[in-house]
């Protein structure tokens, strides 16, 4: 797959507006255009992991929906982040050969490489973080079920009070 319209395409500015804008598609659109289907595909689970993070905070740590859906946003932009990683990163020859035929489009290296580790770092907060986020849910609601599950209902007799006369 190439540029849209066979246009040139910045390796400098695809990786910051993967960096920046990654989670919506942005990226994607300024590659191959607003047809993207990939484009518009990152917007669903961008907009729930969203809504997530807002029920969280209206609702509190403790609602269920919030800690299903947080980490979807998390794996977005872990995700773009890997994108702009691989466009920061990408060979030259490489980079020219699917987006840039005519070499017009200008190329900073070194705003690649810093894009490539803002986006690592990024990227990889995001994954731990959503990651840690929805395990520690897991875990809580787990052992919180297990309390429920031990605990005596009201009117119940432990095997000490029935042995009382």
């Amino acid at each position: 797959m190439s540029a849209v319209g066979g246009g040139s395409r910045s390796k400098t500015l695809a990786t910051w507006i993967a960096l920046l804008g990654g989670s919506l598609g942005l990226h994607r659109f300024y590659l191959y255009g607003w047809r993207d289907r990939i484009g518009w595909l990152l917007w669903p689970p961008t907009l729930v992991g969203t809504y997530g993070v807002q029920r969280m905070r209206t609702l509190g740590q403790d609602d269920q929906l919030a800690w299903l859906l947080i980490p979807l946003l998390g794996l977005v932009i872990a995700g773009t982040m890997l994108t702009a990683i691989v466009y920061g990163l990408m060979a030259d020859d490489r980079w020219k050969a699917r987006f840039d035929p005519t070499g017009a489009a200008p190329s900073w290296p070194w705003l690649n490489v810093c894009g490539a580790v803002v986006a690592l770092a990024v990227g990889a907060t995001a994954l731990i973080a959503s990651t840690a986020f929805m395990a520690q849910r897991y875990f809580e609601y787990q052992a919180m079920q297990r309390t429920v599950r031990s605990s005596p209902l009201p009117g119940d007799q432990t095997n000490s009070q029935r042995l009382k006369p």
